[in-house]
């Protein structure tokens, strides 16, 4: 019997941690990354992705996970202190470039590293910050790894763990291209004659070319991940490390998507596996990335703090949420400020510079989809849908059934029939903008605009910017 009590309890290990140890934490951070996989409804991916389909059936695998914000910068500036961005002013993309316009986080918020480092674990992180505010990169990251290498490994082939002192738990960041990846290497590429695209698209090669090649960027992330797992085992970390598997935002296709904030833009994956995690389990509510902010706190033991925006989504008190708030404000050289609230059918998204297009001067106005979008708005040729998505006067508000119309078309706002939705959404929106301090209520400071036109000069035309070129002439 005692022999029979030892067994079980030893078999039952991995399902919390070694005895006596603490677990580590992995983020496989992944760029512009939509979640094209068959375990999200899209079996065009079927069969493809072995590593990330095994993540999903050991472990916890989230359906409906969004993201503050719908671009790298300001998402990744909320997800590494557990804040949203437009609380703690980091809200504008790539701002806090210059000593003048630097950004200090609000007095007593510490990001993510600083507190796990503060409770004895070692911190690295391999691959980009892109954090919206003043920071010194070795108090967040005790490891002494550069900000780019070549894959994820550290000295001579070894994973990053590798220079943990013995014993020490650690918190790391393993940064993939994602959506950015470079798909040359792939022998089973998705054809893009088989690609349906959205009503908003033009239906040519060109496009069904972007549409596939998202697919086969998460056929290439998913063998990276299988590298990174594999090692995990090798190292015998495997049953003493939890693992996130999130992006930063949706894919880079022109618009609609990354930096805009329709489902395409701020949906992302979002699976956990390891110890303490429920196996072979979806959960299909609604989920905010600040969770995982919190929920990796909480999985190291470390009381949470109070300012955090996410909660523990494993804990026994665990709230589900009714309402999912994003937010974009300045991307690069193009300002602009939207809202959004996604509810269990719903989506709200509120404009608030309703004197610009969709399709604004921005950075992709040099890549081959954009350039062909403003080729056929200007010869007439775009279509009725796709020439009102990118170029039509953009109303004050928005409101789609994601339930009948998941490409969000056909906005309700104005529709008499959804006023009592339309009035609901709003009220959540105006309230959640008082109660977290949305700072983008106010314009970004000269400083800030300032650097902006600094790095982009003539490219910067939106009004905001005459003060700043007055001053420069």
């Amino acid at each position: 019997m005692k022999r029979t009590l030892l067994l079980i309890a030893a078999c039952l290990l991995p399902l919390t941690a070694r005895a006596g140890e603490k677990p580590n934490i992995l983020w496989i951070y992944v760029e512009d990354l939509s979640p094209w996989l068959a375990s999200y409804g899209h079996p065009v991916n079927e069969g493809q992705t072995p590593a990330l389909d095994q993540m999903s059936q050991q472990g916890l695998r989230f359906s409906r996970c969004f993201v503050p914000a719908p671009v790298c910068s300001a998402c990744r500036s909320a997800l590494i202190t557990g804040v949203y961005q437009t609380t703690t002013g980091t809200h504008h993309h790539r701002s806090s470039r210059t000593a003048e316009s630097r950004i200090q986080l609000p007095e007593g918020i510490q990001t993510l590293p600083e507190l796990f480092r503060a409770h004895g674990y070692a911190t690295f992180n391999n691959g980009k910050d892109d954090y919206n505010f003043s920071y010194q990169r070795d108090q967040l990251y005790s490891l002494g790894n550069p900000k780019k290498q070549k894959g994820f490994y550290g000295k001579k082939g070894k994973g990053h763990w590798s220079q943990v002192p013995k014993g020490q738990p650690w918190f790391g960041q393993i940064q993939l291209a994602g959506g950015k990846a470079r798909t040359q290497s792939l022998s089973n590429k998705v054809d893009p004659d088989r690609m349906q695209l959205p009503a908003y698209f033009p239906n040519e090669d060109l496009f069904r070319k972007e549409w596939a090649h998202h697919y086969d960027t998460v056929r290439v992330t998913d063998r990276e991940v299988g590298k990174i797992m594999a090692r995990l085992k090798k190292d015998g970390l495997l049953e003493n490390t939890v693992v996130f598997f999130f992006s930063d935002h949706g894919n880079n296709h022109s618009l609609r998507h990354k930096q805009f904030c329709y489902e395409g833009g701020v949906h992302v994956p979002l699976i956990i596996t390891g110890p303490g995690v429920p196996e072979k389990s979806v959960r299909s509510e609604l989920i905010s990335a600040l969770d995982i902010s919190a929920t990796s706190l909480a999985m190291a033991g470390i009381e949470l703090p109070g300012y955090l925006h996410g909660q523990n989504l494993l804990a026994d008190d665990y709230q589900p949420r009714r309402y999912i708030i994003s937010a974009r404000d300045r991307c690069d050289y193009a300002i602009d400020r939207i809202r959004t609230v996604r509810s269990e059918k719903f989506r709200y998204i509120r404009n608030f510079m309703t004197d610009r297009i969709l399709l604004q001067p921005q950075y992709r106005d040099k890549q081959a989809p954009t350039k062909r979008l403003r080729e056929l708005h200007a010869s007439g040729q775009l279509g009725k849908i796709p020439e009102w998505a990118f170029f039509g006067k953009r109303p004050a508000e928005e409101l789609y059934d994601l339930t009948k119309d998941p490409e969000q078309i056909h906005n309700l706002a104005e529709d008499p029939a959804f006023a009592a939705e339309l009035k609901e959404h709003r009220q959540v929106l105006e309230q959640w903008i008082q109660d977290s301090n949305d700072r983008g209520e106010q314009p970004e400071s000269l400083a800030g605009l300032r650097a902006v036109y600094q790095r982009w000069g003539q490219q910067c035309v939106n009004p905001e910017f005459d003060t700043v070129k007055k001053a420069a002439e």
